[in-house]
């Protein structure tokens, strides 16, 4: 091991769809945290490894920053706000505006807590013109005294390289947390259910999403083809039969979509089974809650 190796710890926040999902993919170069347009998709801390010369970044994505209405949301929260002093680096994701808007200010008095160094990502750079992102960098540096601020492009990956070498400044030297192949520590089973929950929220109408959640029953090998078997929760009888569709026509939709992405990621052939139960206000029970893996680390 190098002696001059850095290694530490970086969360992402930021308010809900910012893109912070999409720049951790983008910075690790393989899809592990779940994206889509609808807010509050990232419901646990998910760890994935950015592995160079230069040193090793584990990115904590956490899930959004927002007001809670009900217990996922107070747990969400509170994962987000737990991490902040947790960690070496805090990036926090914004997009490109001159209106600091309630959301945000609710962000800045947290990190007035926080001793941890923040770097502003100003996110979304490809939908604005260049000089506009000036004006928007002086705004926010008003407001707090940012480590760093770095425009970027998460979806085209536009400076992430840049952003990687400003992180690598802050961080302290020190040994790999994890080997160089070593790309995330979520369990396989709970990428696999969160990707089903991705296409279920590309595919379903605007209320529905916030009330679903995905157990996968079984999961096994046989004859190189991996068979899972997986439940898609949601609150309604209503939205059991929106999910299922005529004549089946959405959960096959979204068993399709998420057949092909499960493919890419296990390298094998799936055999998908999908199916639809009702668990009324799951996200208001303590007990289900942790049965679908949203659950506090013990301490």
């Amino acid at each position: 091991m190098k002696d001059n190796f850095k290694s530490g710890f970086v969360t992402l926040i930021g308010r809900p769809n910012v893109g912070k999902s999409t720049l951790m993919n983008q910075l690790i170069g393989q899809k592990i945290a779940i994206t889509s347009n609808k807010p509050q998709t990232t419901r646990n801390r998910i760890q994935t490894v950015l592995t160079t010369d230069e040193g090793q970044v584990v990115f904590v994505d956490t899930p959004g920053i927002h007001k809670a209405k009900n217990k996922l949301g107070e747990y969400m929260v509170n994962v987000a706000e737990k991490t902040l002093n947790e960690v070496d680096v805090v990036l926090w994701l914004v997009e490109p505006s001159d209106f600091i808007g309630a959301g945000e200010q609710h962000i800045i008095e947290k990190l007035k807590n926080v001793k941890t160094p923040v770097i502003l990502v100003i996110n979304k750079i490809d939908m604005v013109k260049k000089e506009e992102v000036l004006s928007y960098i002086d705004v926010y540096r008003k407001e707090y005294d940012f480590a760093e601020i770095v425009p970027v492009s998460a979806r085209n990956g536009d400076n992430t390289d840049e952003l990687v070498k400003v992180i690598m400044q802050y961080l302290p030297y020190g040994p790999q947390f994890y080997d160089e192949d070593t790309i995330t520590d979520q369990p396989e089973r709970q990428i696999v259910a969160e990707l089903i929950r991705e296409k279920a929220l590309h595919s379903l109408q605007e209320e529905i999403p916030h009330g679903i959640a995905v157990a996968i029953d079984s999961m096994k090998m046989q004859k190189k083809v991996m068979h899972i078997d997986a439940t898609i929760i949601c609150e309604r009888d209503s939205h059991k039969g929106i999910i299922i569709g005529k004549q089946g026509s959405m959960l096959k939709k979204i068993g399709s979509t998420a057949r092909f992405e499960i493919e890419r990621l296990l390298d094998c052939k799936v055999n998908l089974k999908l199916w639809v139960k009702v668990q009324k206000n799951w996200r208001d029970s303590d007990f289900l809650m942790k049965n679908f893996g949203y659950r506090e680390e013990e301490n």
